[in-house]
């Protein structure tokens, strides 16, 4: 289905954090969301309008310590705009024809003003989004019916070999997505565990520590981020394990290096030390794989095999192109990362070469991990939540929630708006709009509507317009 775009807007509203967040090389406590806004023309004259949204998060994307947060926001508002120019200036296409005719040379140009891949990939991704979003709402399909029916036309972009051969359709047509999902909550290098770990209480009836969180929402999945500093990471784990395993129902989690190694050594040394300690027992025998433990310039550098023979290793920062993947699986990587903020195109192929290579092996080696980049409720939450569920994946990392006060910032009427629509999804509570967690799940059915898994889209006139 080819469409032209009539129209691409981008909008922010600032976000506030209600706790800080630590992750890798910086603390955050506050930050922009950029919004897009896009208008299209269908084959058959009718016009529709989507939506999108990603937090502009700083010292993720690019960790250069000399940039401040500001110089981040501007390398991934220039991405949006670069993008935007070059998909204003294409003619009619599929939705993932505009995608891919986009993609090298807009890396190209953003090399040229000193934005890396990952950074460049900001800006396409958050229109892949809102053109989809488009279509779909155009068509009057959901976003499951739409990539059922290979409406975007994805296929293999000519450069990737080994999907030359796959047959994209009868895998898209064969994704299954769920109606629940359990969350999988990020502990961060600063959040209180316990009471007595509280410096700065929030004091606004909303969990802060560790242990108030699992009371809450009876989460069941934790992801856990280590710094880099053996020692203080262990100490750090074993206050963790004191909490989890008071859990008397078996829970699991994953381990976030966020790149703070800089070599296989020193993560495999960390595993070692895990295993080693008594009182990390449970928790090691929990871990269900490690994420980019190795920082991104050493990361493809060497076979990370040793490692992986141990658990197994995804890459997340280092997936900055179509490229990533099958250059990690030949270094002993078995995993990566999905996010939007990457691509949604990008993970559907992956998760294609992740059952086109266990298909090659007899066996169930390579697979994707949903990751989350402090989605905020509403747009950004759904669609990647959409992602996920149609991926098939049995949890996602979610921390949005945690560390903003839900809908709380947004005009009240947007907020009613959001949660009429996807009751399953939000709650109202302590006087905001929130995303509801019960028994570790989040409720996803009401995503299946026409459009980009949302019956809404946000209040444009309460942004700030910058493109």
């Amino acid at each position: 289905m080819k469409f032209a775009i009539q129209a691409i807007e981008v909008y922010e509203r600032e976000v506030k954090l209600r706790m800080p967040f630590r992750f890798g090389v910086v603390t955050l406590t506050e930050a922009p969301q950029a919004f897009v806004r896009a208008r299209i023309r269908l084959e058959n004259g009718k016009e529709a309008e989507g939506g999108a949204a990603e937090l502009l998060a700083p010292k993720w994307f690019d960790k250069d310590p000399q940039l401040t947060n500001e110089q981040n926001f501007e390398q991934l508002r220039s991405s949006l705009a670069l993008s935007r120019d070059a998909y204003l200036a294409s003619g009619e296409n599929t939705a993932f024809g505009h995608s891919i005719d986009v993609y090298g040379p807009h890396i190209a140009i953003a090399a040229t003003q000193g934005l890396n891949s990952l950074v460049a990939c900001y800006g396409p991704a958050l229109i892949d989004r809102a053109l989809l979003d488009a279509l779909c709402r155009g068509l009057g399909v959901s976003f499951y019916q739409a990539i059922h029916k290979n409406l975007p036309a994805l296929s293999a972009p000519g450069w990737q070999a080994d999907l030359m051969a796959f047959d994209m359709d009868e895998f898209l047509a064969g994704l299954k997505p769920r109606n629940a999902i359990a969350a999988r909550h990020t502990v961060g290098l600063l959040d209180p565990i316990t009471t007595s770990d509280v410096k700065e209480p929030v004091a606004d009836g909303l969990p802060q520590t560790l242990e108030e969180v699992i009371q809450r929402y009876g989460h069941r999945w934790f992801k856990l981020k280590v710094g880099g500093d053996i020692a203080a990471d262990v100490d750090r784990l074993c206050a963790i394990a004191a909490v989890l395993d008071r859990i008397t129902d078996p829970y699991q989690a994953t381990l976030d290096g966020n790149e703070q190694y800089g070599d296989v050594d020193g993560i495999l040394a960390l595993w070692k030390k895990i295993q080693a300690e008594p009182r990390l027992k449970r928790l090691a025998s929990s871990i269900a794989f490690i994420e980019q433990p190795i920082h991104r310039g050493q990361a493809l550098a060497g076979d990370i095999s040793v490692l992986a023979e141990e658990k197994p290793v995804i890459i997340d920062e280092s997936d900055d192109s179509l490229e990533a993947f099958p250059r990690a699986r030949r270094l002993g990587y078995s995993g990566v990362s999905s996010k939007t903020c990457k691509g949604i195109y990008k993970s559907l192929l992956n998760a294609a070469r992740c059952r086109l290579w266990n298909m090659e092996e007899s066996s169930n080696r390579y697979f994707m991990s949903g990751e989350d980049l402090t989605l905020q409720a509403g747009l950004a939450l759904q669609q990647d939540l959409a992602l996920v569920s149609m991926l098939g994946f049995t949890h996602v990392e979610r921390n949005g929630h945690h560390y903003v006060n839900g809908m709380s910032g947004l005009p009240q009427e947007e907020q009613q708006a959001f949660l009429k629509s996807h009751e399953d999804l939000y709650e109202h509570s302590h006087g905001a709009a929130r995303v509801r967690i019960v028994n570790g799940e989040l409720q996803i059915r009401s995503l299946n509507v026409p459009g980009y898994a949302s019956a809404v889209l946000p209040n444009w006139n309460s942004m700030r317009k910058t493109q």
